[in-house]
């Protein structure tokens, strides 16, 4: 990240949050101090995800069987690496999901440490390492056709808001930017800025940024949150000091976002997200997420970004510039070849 961009960044945060809705507020600046300074590009690469896998019945995975996974996961990534044998076919196969091979993936190479501690889920709450959905199909279910229209390379394409949000480069389509912030096969950097009154998080992943105001006590941030019908892409947010740690309450997730994402949130949910610096290669970062209309309770989880070799370049979507188009006019085309067979 250069100086220009840092500030532009912090410039970007000012002018957003300087409307009405927080008129009356008194923003504090950030303390100083190792455990209140987050500044630097970071990443949460890893090959654990956010609910436990199956084999696996504990969150704290034993070292030995810790050493063993991040063994398969090398040997996985140096054969993915290989040469391709070219004389198979490769390019023939007309697989849709083969968009991408190990050269452009990065996803990490081992489980998620943290505190030293291997980790199977970025769940601690429920004890399964599970969302508990009221029902998981139905919360899931864009999500879920979203998914099958990628791997077919078949879908309705009715008008540009029957795409996902991915192929409309609205927001990252693997949940990077929250709430809560999920890691995906690529581009899991992030840089933090606190600045006089803001804290600000950067994306890597399709270089968003969200701004959360912060306030001098968590009853002033809460009395701060924008009215409930509006409703922004990756929610309101507000923070405020609790000691060495800065915590982070989102309401209002955008309503479409909610129905394309892998922790939906709706209007009556609130995630509260907690960094702590809690050593000099460890920033903490803990989440809890309380909907009633989504889940049966409230469900938590931690992981633990470390130190980013490199800094953030911009990440350039062009899918909505160009391949909507194609995508729409594909599935014109195909709707006039079903017609005039009908006939």
């Amino acid at each position: 990240m250069t100086r220009a961009m840092t500030a532009a960044a912090a410039s970007l945060a000012v002018l957003l949050a300087s409307g009405p809705a927080f008129a009356q507020s008194q923003p504090q600046a950030a303390p100083k101090g190792l455990g209140r300074n987050f500044e630097g590009v970071w990443t949460n690469a890893t090959v654990t995800r956010l609910e436990r896998p199956a084999g696996y019945s504990e969150l704290v995975v034993p070292k030995d069987r810790a050493e063993a996974a991040d063994k398969a996961t090398a040997a996985r990534i140096s054969a993915a690496n290989a040469p391709s044998d070219l004389s198979q076919g490769t390019f023939k196969d007309e697989d849709a999901t083969a968009g991408y091979n190990n050269f452009w993936i990065d996803a990490g190479e081992g489980l998620m440490r943290v505190r030293g501690e291997a980790r199977s889920s970025f769940i601690t709450s429920p004890a399964d390492g599970k969302m508990p959905f009221r029902d998981r199909a139905k919360s899931l279910a864009l999500m879920n056709r979203d998914g099958a229209e990628y791997r077919s390379g078949k879908g309705a394409y009715t008008d540009p808001e029957d795409l996902p949000i991915r192929e409309r480069c609205i927001i990252a389509q693997s949940d990077a930017g929250g709430p809560v912030m999920l890691n995906a096969i690529y581009n899991n950097n992030y840089s933090f800025f606190v600045t006089p009154g803001y804290f600000v998080m950067h994306l890597e992943m399709n270089h968003d940024v969200r701004i959360a105001p912060i306030f001098d006590s968590a009853e002033k941030a809460r009395a701060s949150h924008a009215p409930a019908a509006i409703r922004p892409w990756l929610g309101d947010t507000v923070a405020w000091w609790e000691g060495d740690t800065l915590v982070a309450e989102t309401k209002n997730v955008n309503p479409t976002q909610e129905g394309r994402t892998l922790t939906p949130v709706s209007s009556r949910g609130t995630v509260t997200e907690r960094f702590t610096r809690i050593a000099q290669d460890e920033l903490l970062y803990q989440f809890t997420v309380e909907d009633p209309v989504h889940y049966t309770q409230a469900w938590s989880g931690e992981y633990s970004f470390k130190p980013a070799k490199g800094q953030i370049y911009e990440f350039a979507c062009h899918e909505g510039n160009y391949s909507m188009e194609g995508i729409l006019k594909g599935a014109r085309i195909a709707e006039a070849e079903a017609k005039a067979g009908g006939r």
